[in-house]
Order: structure tokens, then C-alpha cells, then sequence
């Protein structure tokens, strides 16, 4: 149930050195928030997809759907994904890219080394509802179907208002849920994922592309051998259109937390430290991601929840993660840095990504809570600057991404308690 805020566990998604236990609900406490990059492993295995839906006798807030269909969209490599994190932790540098993109575990045709593909069988004049799931390791991606528009309805588990595109676009652990209606000529179409490449300087070789991984859907009555249609993707770096769709969801109106009792900026941030004497191929200096200037370093005995409830974290971590941006200069470090949050504190934190070099898109994931996104933008964020504020109806999520050279702000309550990581991926 990676991703999903969960009451009474405070760690959602099992994370080395933090321990995973139930937390009594409603019982006073802190919350330790653990700013760090995430790793390979705990997202390298197959996951079959968690789907919940309304309770008996409830409703969707939009037209009940004639079928579902999960689309759950992965990499596949040519070796074993474990080796490829131990390389690249040896190393020091980024995990090298995935040789393929996969739907529901199948690349589909257009790879040379193409194997079988999903095919999702419908009914004209239909509404489908897809429950699509990036559930890739580091990678943004773009999904279309040929010939079809999307209604948005949900991400992240959290219902949206009514969102038209004709593309989605999902950072690493986002799902979008959106519904197609079948009013298309009767035929062949695909469905088609595509990586979008938030790195720069630019790691994808864009003169020969063969990073297509597709699903058909057809027709019911439609001859499977029909050759399908294909969509017209974007370019790898179009991030206008990724944009577009990240700031164009809103949520459904509903209470916002207020008022707020403590306030963060967390600037997001790639650099490179020296290498670690473990990292028995890495040559001088290690590849690194940091917030507000700190690498986030695991700690290798005791775990932090542990720490916390025996009231003793000498030598586990140092409960002073700052709440604000360095100063310009400040050089990168490595520590296991901690904020405390009382418990049913009202948080709000502006996440800024600042145009730098290298840079990327950084998707960042709250394990154990959902967040409200109130305002999006491109620049550095005034502070203060709360007239762009949507407090009617913003966008609830879990993981948002942003990119480079933007800004974002989140607003929770903390009253999930136990050790909270804040997980910034890196490609």
C-alpha cells in the first residue's frame, strides 16, 4: 500500500532503518519528519495494484463507470533491477536507464525485443474508468490512448473535480484514475507510454526512440489482427504540457486546515559529496540529493522510531533539519536530520526547485499523509504571497512533482504520529 495515507502507520512504504509498527489512533504525540532521497529497492518488486472503492450503498462523485481496467505502467531491465541499485550506490553516480517500458508487465510491439501485449476488450458507447499507476522506479512518464480524451476524476486516491485532457502525465508513484468513453470509430487503438525526461542536463538519447511501450484497446467485434492507431506522443522534454496538467487539477471544495502553526521552505536540490569508503567503484566524489542543503544518511543500528520512543536519539539523528532555504554557498552535508512536528499541528511547506545545473523534476512523497496543494508556479516563490492561494477547492495528493525552476505549496495536519519520511525522488 505504498503511497496511501494510512492511519495508525506512520510509514506506509518499508524503508530501511525505520521502523514499521501501528500507532494508537488518537493518542497525543510528535511527529518526526525525515527529509531524504529514496532508494531502489523498496520499489523495484512487483506490486499488484490496491484498489479501493466506495462503500456499500455509496457513490462515486461522478457517473458510475460500465467497466474498470488498471493500467499499471513499469520498466523492465535486461538484468536483475538489485544489481543495477548496487552499482549505481558503488558508484556513486544514477542508476542506469530501464531497456524497456512496460503496461501491465508486456512492452507491447513497437520494441525490437517486443513480447506479448495487453489488450483491454470494450464495448462501444461505453465509460471505462482506467486506474493508471506509475509504477516505474525513477521515471516521469506521459500516457495517451489514440483517438480518446480523458476525464480525470481522481489522483493519488483523492477525488478531483472533472479534469478533460487528452494527456496524462504521472511522476514516479502517482495513479491517476480517468474515465474514456467509447465514442470512437470501432477499432484498434493504442494506449502509449512514454518516458518524460525532467533531467537536466538531458540523459535520453532522442535520434533513435524506442521507448514506446504500448497496450491496445479495442473495440469488442473489432478483429484483433486490426492494425491499431497510434497517438501522437510528446516530446520527451515537453514540459508545458506536463505543466499544464499538474497545475491544472483541483480537488473537490471541501475544509482546508488552518490556521497554520508552523511554516517550512524546503529547497530541493542535486550536488555531488565526497565518496563514501564503502563505495568501492566510486571515483572522488558521489552523486547526491539534498533539502534545504542536507543529504539525508540512514542510519546503521538502531532505528529512528526506536530512538524516539526510548527517548534517546544520541547518535541515531539530531532533531534540527532546518526550516528555510541556506544561505547562497552553503556547502552540501550529509546528516540524519529530523523536524518535530506536535501532534494535529497544521503544516504548511513551500517547496521551491530551483532553476540549477544538473537539475530535475523532483517528485516528493509524504509517507502517511495526504497533502493539500494550495498554489503552483514558475520562479521562486515570494514569501508572504498567499493571493494565489486556492482554498476552496485544491488538489489533494500524496506525491507531487516539481519541476525544475517551480514552486509548490503543501499544506497537511500532523496527526498521524511516528517517524514520517519525506521522500524526494531522484532519477
Amino acid at each position: 500500500m505504498g503511497g496511501r495515507a494510512e492511519h495508525g502507520d506512520a510509514v506506509p512504504d518499508p524503508a530501511q532503518q525505520l521502523l514499521h509498527v501501528p500507532v494508537q489512533r488518537h493518542r497525543p504525540g510528535r511527529h518526526a519528519v525525515v527529509a531524504r532521497p529514496f532508494v531502489l529497492p523498496a520499489r523495484h518488486r512487483v506490486w499488484p495494484p490496491f484498489i479501493i472503492r466506495p462503500r456499500n450503498g455509496s457513490d462515486y462523485p461522478f457517473p458510475a463507470p460500465d467497466q474498470e481496467v488498471p493500467v499499471v505502467l513499469g520498466e523492465w531491465w535486461s538484468r536483475n533491477a538489485v544489481d543495477v541499485e548496487k552499482d549505481a550506490v558503488m558508484s556513486g553516480q544514477r542508476p542506469v536507464r530501464s531497456d524497456a517500458y512496460t503496461v501491465n508487465g508486456l512492452t507491447g510491439q513497437l520494441y525490437q525485443c517486443a513480447n506479448e501485449t495487453f489488450t483491454a476488450v470494450v464495448q462501444p458507447n461505453t465509460t471505462v474508468l482506467l486506474r493508471v499507476i506509475n509504477a516505474a522506479l525513477n521515471t516521469h512518464l506521459f500516457f495517451k490512448v489514440a483517438g480518446h480524451n480523458f476525464t480525470v476524476v481522481a489522483v493519488d486516491a483523492c477525488y478531483t473535480a472533472n479534469y478533460t485532457t487528452d494527456t496524462l502525465v504521472l511522476a514516479p508513484g502517482n495513479t491517476v484514475d480517468a474515465l474514456i468513453f467509447t465514442d470512437a470509430r470501432p477499432g484498434s487503438y493504442y494506449m502509449a507510454v512514454e518516458p518524460h525526461d525532467t533531467i537536466s542536463p538531458s540523459t535520453m538519447d532522442t535520434s533513435n526512440d524506442n521507448s514506446t511501450a504500448t497496450a491496445i484497446l479495442l473495440y469488442n467485434g473489432t478483429s484483433a489482427t486490426t492494425k491499431p492507431a497510434m497517438p501522437t506522443m510528446p516530446n520527451s522534454s515537453d514540459t508545458t504540457t506536463a505543466n499544464a496538467f499538474y497545475f491544472g487539477l483541483r480537488g473537490l471544495a471541501m475544509e482546508i486546515p488552518s490556521p497554520v502553526d508552523v511554516n517550512m521552505t524546503i529547497e530541493l536540490g542535486l550536488g555531488q559529496l565526497p565518496c563514501d569508503t564503502t563505495q568501492t567503484s566510486c571515483a572522488g566524489s558521489s552523486f547526491a540529493a539534498a533539502m534545504n542543503g542536507v543529504s539525508f544518511r540512514l542510519p546503521t543500528g538502531m532505528s529512528l522510531l526506536e530512538a524516539q520512543f526510548n527517548g534517546n536519539p544520541g547518535g541515531v539523528y539530531t532533531a534540527d533539519f532546518p526550516d528555510g532555504v541556506p544561505s547562497n554557498g552553503t556547502a552540501m552535508v550529509e546528516g540524519t536530520k529530523v523536524r518535530s512536528l506536535p501532534y494535529n499541528s497544521t503544516v504548511e511547506i513551500v517547496l521551491q526547485n530551483p532553476l540549477a545545473f544538473p537539475a530535475e523534476n523532483h517528485p516528493i512523497h509524504l509517507h502517511g499523509f495526504n497533502f493539500f496543494v494550495l498554489a503552483q508556479g514558475l520562479g521562486t516563490f515570494t514569501p508572504g504571497n498567499t493571493s494565489a492561494y486556492n482554498l476552496v477547492d485544491p488538489v489533494s495528493r500524496n506525491t507531487i512533482a516539481v519541476p525544475t525552476g517551480s514552486w509548490a505549496v503543501i499544506r497537511f495536519r500532523a496527526n498521524n504520529p511516528g517517524t514520517v519520511l519525506s521522500s524526494l525522488f531522484v532519477g
